[in-house]
């Protein structure tokens, strides 16, 4: 039998190219997927690296000290835009947020307990308050708070009444509030009234106003805020036992410092630590 070594040599040429290509498409998919894969992967660095850098790192001191120290300008721009004394909006959200270290506060931005109520569109969590499982609002930014929380007194005509008052009025503003129906607790205008005359938050008001006030903190101020005076704001479940062991102490002496007559606490109440 006579080969044709012509056909023969163009049958093995074809043959070699074949599998050329089919090389080369492999080589091109098992790159795909390895770009898909390293883009994968990007996207959740990505995610990590931005809930890092959004995470707030705990300072030492006074708790209530540095969560003044990081709204206190927001609070006088909010004044100055709505006339809300930044008196009682710092202490409102000191004592609403536990110094922003309530849950709300952390895991929803909401430094004023405001709730869902009818018409709200945006975010929401869930979360025990006068009932189980409330629905209260959520923001992208602790700002946004701050300004709903303005909005939210302004827009409403059962606080109509204090925006009558003298804008530095904040014990006005404190009665006004328990009085409209913002909390349900009776003790919250002297728990409000309290926290702006301790930490002198009425000097905020007196900026906005463009008063003229001397900033430099007096000599009760400087113990807070060099942590001789540590306080702690009470909030939702807190016991003196759970106080005492986070704070390294113990019940006999927040109870000697704070001159307790019994183990009851409400939420909002002010606690020496040291």
């Amino acid at each position: 039998m006579k080969i044709n070594f012509r056909l023969l040599c163009s049958l093995l040429f074809a043959g070699m190219f074949l599998v050329s290509c089919g090389s080369k498409k492999n080589i091109i998919t098992s790159k795909r997927k390895s770009k898909q894969k390293t883009t994968q992967n990007a996207a959740v660095i990505s995610k990590e690296v931005v809930k890092a850098t959004t995470t707030s790192t705990p300072r030492g001191g006074n708790k209530v000290v540095n969560y003044i120290d990081d709204f206190k300008d927001i609070a006088v721009q909010e004044m100055k835009l709505y006339k809300i004394p930044a008196s009682i909006t710092l202490a409102q959200g000191i004592l609403e947020s536990g110094s922003g270290s309530g849950r709300l506060a952390l895991e929803a931005n909401n430094h004023f307990g405001i709730k869902c109520h009818t018409g709200w569109t945006g975010g929401r969590i869930y979360h025990d308050d006068d009932e189980e499982q409330e629905c209260f609002r959520t923001y992208n930014n602790a700002s946004y708070s701050y300004r709903d929380h303005s909005l939210f007194l302004k827009d409403r005509k059962r606080y109509a009444g204090l925006f009558e008052l003298d804008e530095d009025d904040y014990k006005g503003w404190a009665v006004g509030l328990r009085t409209a129906g913002y909390a349900t607790d009776k003790k919250y205008p002297q728990k409000l009234i309290s926290l702006i005359e301790r930490y002198e938050l009425y000097r905020y008001d007196h900026m906005a106003l463009g008063k003229s006030v001397d900033m430099k903190p007096r000599e009760s101020q400087k113990n807070k805020l060099s942590g001789l005076e540590e306080q702690y704001v009470v909030v939702k479940g807190d016991t003196l036992y759970s106080i005492s062991k986070k704070h390294r102490t113990t019940v006999e002496q927040l109870s000697k410092l704070n001159r307790l007559k019994s183990n009851e606490l409400s939420i909002g109440q002010l606690l020496i630590l040291k």
